[in-house]
This record gives C-alpha cells, sequence and structure tokens, in this order.
C-alpha cells in the first residue's frame, strides 16, 4: 500500500467519540515503549517523541515550541509526524501536525472528562483563549451537548475575540468562573498557578492540559491536596511536568497520590468514585497517545 499523504482535509472524516474509543483500544494493547528528547533555548522548546506499541505501529514526532511566533501572528507550535507499520517497520503515513496535534490532545482531555467529570456537567470553564482552547469547545460539546461555556484569557481582548465567534462567554473574574464551573480546562503557557485551590467546590472536575515543562504550573498545591489526581500517563508527566514534579519534589504530595493513568482503565481504576470527589486530570500527551490517534486518523482517511 502506498504512503498514505494526510492533511486538513482529513478532519471531515473524523469523530471526538470514535476517537475516544480508538484512545481506550490503544491501552488495550501491550505498553507502549516511548522515548522523548527535549532541547530548550531559552522559552523555545524542540521536543522529538517515539513510541512503538505492539499490534499498533511506530511514530516518530518533532515538534518545535516558540511562543514568539505568537507576536508574528505565526503558530507557536510546528513540527511533523511520521507513522510506521507495525507488521514491517515501513513508511505508511505523513499526517499533517497540526491536524495529530489538535485531536490527541483535545481527546485525551476529553477521554479523561468521559470518565472523570459528571454526566451532569453543563457549565464548561476554558483557561486560555489560543488554538487548544478552541478546540476544546468541538471535543467536549460531543460529550457534553448541552455545555456553555465561558473563556478567561490573561489577555481579556483575546477572550472577547473568542466569544465573538459563538458559544462562548467571556470572563475578566477567573475566581468567580472557578466556582461557578463544573469543569474547568486550563490551556496555558503559565510559569506560576493560575487556580486557587480555595475556590474549588465539591464535585467539580479539572483538565490541565497547558503545563509541558518542569517549570509550569497552572494550578497551586491546595488544588492538589484536595482533589483526586490521575494523569493519561505515569512515564510522561510525574518526572517531567512541573505541576507533579514540583510538589513531588517538595513532598506536598507523592507519586502514589496519582491514582490512576489511562492504562488503569480497562480495570476500571480510572473514575470518579463519588459525586462530590473533585477530580484532576493531567494531560502530558506523550508519543503513545499521537501514535493512537495517527493510526485511528489513518484508519479513517482509508475508510472515507
Amino acid at each position: 500500500m502506498s504512503v498514505a499523504m494526510i492533511g486538513p482535509e482529513a478532519e471531515a472524516h473524523l469523530n471526538w467519540l470514535t476517537l475516544c474509543e480508538a484512545l481506550e483500544a490503544g491501552h488495550r494493547l501491550p505498553a507502549a515503549e516511548i522515548a522523548d528528547t527535549l532541547l530548550y533555548r531559552g522559552k523555545d522548546t524542540l521536543l522529538n517523541r517515539a513510541a512503538w506499541i505492539d499490534g499498533l505501529g511506530q511514530l516518530v514526532k518533532c515538534a518545535t515550541i516558540f511562543p514568539g511566533n505568537a507576536t508574528q501572528g505565526k503558530p507557536t507550535i510546528n513540527g511533523a509526524v511520521t507513522l510506521y507499520s507495525d507488521l514491517t517497520g515501513e513508511l505508511d503515513a505523513v499526517v499533517d501536525f497540526h491536524l495529530v496535534t489538535k485531536w490527541k490532545t483535545a481527546g485525551d482531555s476529553l477521554l479523561s472528562a468521559r470518565h472523570l467529570a459528571r454526566p451532569d456537567s453543563r457549565a464548561i470553564l476554558l483557561v486560555g483563549a489560543g488554538t487548544v482552547a478552541r478546540s476544546m469547545i468541538s471535543a467536549y460539546g460531543a460529550c457534553f451537548p448541552e455545555a456553555r461555556f465561558t473563556v478567561w484569557n490573561r489577555s481579556p481582548a483575546a477572550a472577547e475575540v473568542m466569544a465573538r465567534e459563538g458559544n462562548v462567554t467571556a470572563t475578566t473574574d477567573l475566581e468567580a468562573a472557578v466556582r461557578a464551573a463544573d469543569i474547568i480546562c486550563t490551556c496555558t503557557m503559565s510559569q506560576s498557578p493560575l487556580i486557587q485551590g480555595d475556590w474549588l467546590r465539591p464535585g467539580q472536575h479539572l483538565d490541565l492540559i497547558g503545563a509541558y515543562r518542569p517549570d509550569m504550573r497552572e494550578v497551586d498545591d491546595t488544588a492538589l491536596l484536595r482533589a483526586s489526581l490521575f494523569v493519561d500517563s505515569r512515564k510522561t508527566t510525574i518526572a517531567h511536568i512541573g505541576e507533579l514534579k514540583d510538589p513531588i519534589a517538595r513532598g506536598v504530595i507523592s507519586e502514589a497520590d496519582v491514582q490512576a493513568d489511562f492504562y488503569d482503565l480497562p480495570a476500571g481504576l480510572y473514575r470518579r468514585r463519588s459525586e462530590d470527589e473533585i477530580t484532576i486530570a493531567k494531560n502530558g500527551g506523550g508519543a503513545h497517545l499521537d501514535l493512537m490517534t495517527a493510526a485511528y486518523i489513518l484508519a479513517a482517511w482509508r475508510g472515507r
């Protein structure tokens, strides 16, 4: 079979709920072998991620994260994705980087919300008004069709622009918005906590997406102590991302406080245990999730 060159046009054939099913199926396969290489120049990052899942294939994803691009009207994240055959190691597909990243990132947090958020959740707060926050509107909408969205952004003007795009209300009062939300989704590059644990109320669910470096935090220690903690992958979060690495190093929490990751889904451990429980899911991404997502996209593209 020839190499598939898959661009943004493939999005018309994708569905958030079937992606979640593909991600769950991927976590029933043997555990992925993954390896990350991170290089830094100031605030700029070069990230190479590789994954191999026996029975699914291999993937290499190269990402560049240049926060300063925003001032030039350019994407802050760019890169390339290559997908290889599980049977022969031959190149199966070159998949649009932004397509894979969008669906992997949002699908990751949607899968968490499906298992951890209360089914009656309606009020969803997006903290951040960038590309990821925009993708979460359609992702959450697939699982919570009656959702009402509020957006807060450090720059209020960006939140207002997002609100004008429809189905979103902008706010400048982050504390009030957090207190009113059923689901809180953070999509920022903050290096200091934005969400205070004292603002949280019983029954809420938080999807933490933004922090991806050791020097980044989106919620404070109190929030971590009040919540049941979950991650998409222990391997890609606990020792690598400041949201967990920093408080673990200071003895605020321990690795044992992370109750489950996606590989615990088949055993039923990745779940909410009571209506009043506060749940936090740390979205760390990981090349194995890119692999599952890219394989899903390739299958949808071939079956179109």
